[in-house]
């Protein structure tokens, strides 16, 4: 039977994917058919924040770009399979903050996947910039989750130490 604590980290997890994946699916849709942000390519929101139409046919920083319909699929069935290897890593993971980060990184995950399944491209719009300076490539929600989902697990792996009991086990906050 499987501890009551580890049923709630579950749920969490799943309900934070889900709300990233909702989230990002909403936002896409208002630039993408409300704002036509494709039709403009770029509309200037505040003095540090555009929104900037960008057709990502790769994945992060343009590694693996997809240039014809096959490696299009291709690299949905990759995005995919890593997704899947995420999902089984967040369900049998224990510590919560792991789960929680996970959770982050398959909700963006599931979001780009889409995006390339049904346009062929993940939509990227998120353009922070300091004048003419793009210290950060265009990006979406997805695209954050993954970043900061994966950043706390690093981050989570580097002070684990801290977290270790006497008997080795890890805490499980």
């Amino acid at each position: 039977m499987t501890p009551p604590h580890l049923q709630t980290s579950r749920k969490f997890g799943i309900a934070i994917a889900v709300g990233i994946f909702v989230a990002d699916q909403l936002l896409k849709y208002i630039v993408t058919v409300k704002l036509e942000l494709a039709r403009w390519g770029n509309i200037h929101v505040l003095p540090f924040f555009d929104l900037s139409w960008v057709e990502n046919r790769g994945v992060s920083m343009g590694f693996l770009t997809a240039e014809s319909e096959v490696s299009r699929w291709l690299l949905v069935a990759f995005t995919a399979t890593i997704a899947v290897i995420v999902a089984t890593w967040m369900w049998r993971e224990r510590r919560r903050g792991d789960v929680i980060s996970l959770g982050l990184v398959l909700g963006g995950a599931a979001g780009n996947i889409l995006d390339r399944i049904r346009f062929g491209y993940v939509v990227d719009f998120l353009d922070l910039h300091i004048g003419e300076w793009r210290p950060f490539l265009i990006f979406n929600v997805a695209d954050a989750a993954i970043t900061i989902g994966v950043l706390l697990l690093l981050l989570r792996a580097l002070l684990s130490r801290s977290d270790r009991r006497p008997d080795g086990s890890f805490n499980d906050a």
